[in-house]
């Protein structure tokens, strides 16, 4: 069982940056789906960005599509989310999610959090206007 703690998050102006990481407790989470998800006050929780466990295929929401990037460190056992030109609609605690799951299709990953089985505990991102 891999144990994933996230941080980076803290309060930004609107066009700023930040980047979150995501550290594994394993030696392997080159094994693992990854993604990254936020969940704003009374919303839903929502897909932000995901990349696939063997060949880093990268897949984001539209609504950040452009702005951020998603990437991991099998080295380090640490993936990242860098965020530029942050928006106030941006503001959630975004957490990281592990998927272990093989896929004959090296380069599919989910996006629905249902299917991700692991779980940073999650980092505040408030984005202020």
């Amino acid at each position: 069982q891999v144990q994933l703690r996230d941080s980076g998050g803290g309060l930004v102006q609107a066009g700023g940056s930040l980047r979150l990481s995501c550290a594994a407790s394993e030696r392997t989470l080159s094994n693992y789906g990854v993604g990254w998800f936020r969940q704003a006050p009374g919303k839903a929780r929502e897909f932000v960005a995901a990349i696939s466990r063997s060949v880093g295929t990268t897949y984001y929401a539209d609504s950040v599509k452009g702005r951020f990037t998603i990437s991991r460190d099998n080295a380090k056992n640490t993936m990242y989310l860098q965020m530029n030109s942050l928006k106030p609609e941006d503001t959630a605690v975004y957490s990281c999610a592990a998927d272990p799951t093989y896929y004959p299709n090296s380069a599919y990953v989910p996006i629905l959090p249902a299917a991700y089985d692991y779980w940073g505990q999650g980092t505040q991102v408030t984005v202020s206007s």
